[in-house]
């Protein structure tokens, strides 16, 4: 594959274009060169051939070609909202989220959860987990850049509508939950448009907020048995999920 670099401005077919800044230094940080091929997305769909022209100190120039409306998106749209597991487990869930397919990501502070963010420090890890998804798509080939939310306190954001026209799930080990391999058979789960599932933290959600999501319509579900991490088990719902 070639290499593939996102840009942050608005990309057109058959023209000269002086790369980003960002996509400028990883050019240059794989000494690529004058003649040499690669590929380019701008987010809104589809990718670009690309050549380079011209290799600057500090900025390089390409030479569009034509725009491929190749898409690479899973088969159904998954959007987590996940409590944030702490240190570096959410850098992990956010990049491997993102191969796996996923339409957006809502970091959530919740009561288990250890990670508490706000202000400065809470927008400044935002930028830095759209980054992480950002060079996640350009490794994995998606053209479409998954969108990570501003974080909130999980009582602000199940009062507001998570996804519109989504079936809502809500991981729980409680018995009773439906089993999620029981959507794969159910006929219609396939034409749902969408999915949103919320997954706790370690320690998973408290029991009030359990039931605050199932009182807003969010479906008990449960993965089996064991009881995994807290990235894991978010990642294996998103990854059963867009495949049905």
């Amino acid at each position: 594959m070639k290499p593939r670099f996102h840009c942050s401005t608005t990309l057109a077919g058959q023209t000269l274009l002086v790369l980003p800044p960002g996509a400028a230094r990883h050019v240059q940080v794989l000494r690529m060169q004058p003649g040499d091929a690669l590929t380019l997305f701008d987010g809104c769909g589809g990718e670009y051939a690309a050549t380079i022209e011209r290799m600057g100190r500090s900025d390089v120039t390409v030479q569009l070609g034509a725009h491929s409306s190749i898409e690479r998106e899973a088969a159904r749209p998954v959007h987590v909202a996940v409590g944030m597991p702490a240190n570096e487990r959410m850098d992990w869930l956010v990049e491997k989220a993102t191969e796996l397919g996923v339409a957006s990501i809502q970091p959530l502070m919740t009561a288990h959860g250890v990670l508490r963010l706000a202000g400065e420090r809470a927008d400044k890890k935002r930028t830095h987990w759209q980054a992480i998804a950002i060079a996640a798509c350009e490794q994995c080939g998606r053209n479409r850049v998954p969108l990570v939310h501003p974080v909130r306190a999980f009582a602000a954001w199940i009062d507001s509508p998570p996804i519109d026209d989504a079936e809502r799930f809500v991981l729980s080990l409680a018995e009773g939950a439906h089993q999620i391999r029981s959507l794969r058979d159910d006929p219609a789960s396939a034409s749902l448009r969408g999915a949103c599932v919320l997954s706790g933290p370690e320690g998973g959600l408290s029991a009030v907020e359990e039931q605050d999501a199932i009182a807003r319509g969010f479906a008990p579900l449960t993965l089996g048995p064991r009881v995994l991490r807290a990235e894991t088990a978010a990642l294996a719902a998103l990854a059963l999920l867009a495949s049905t």
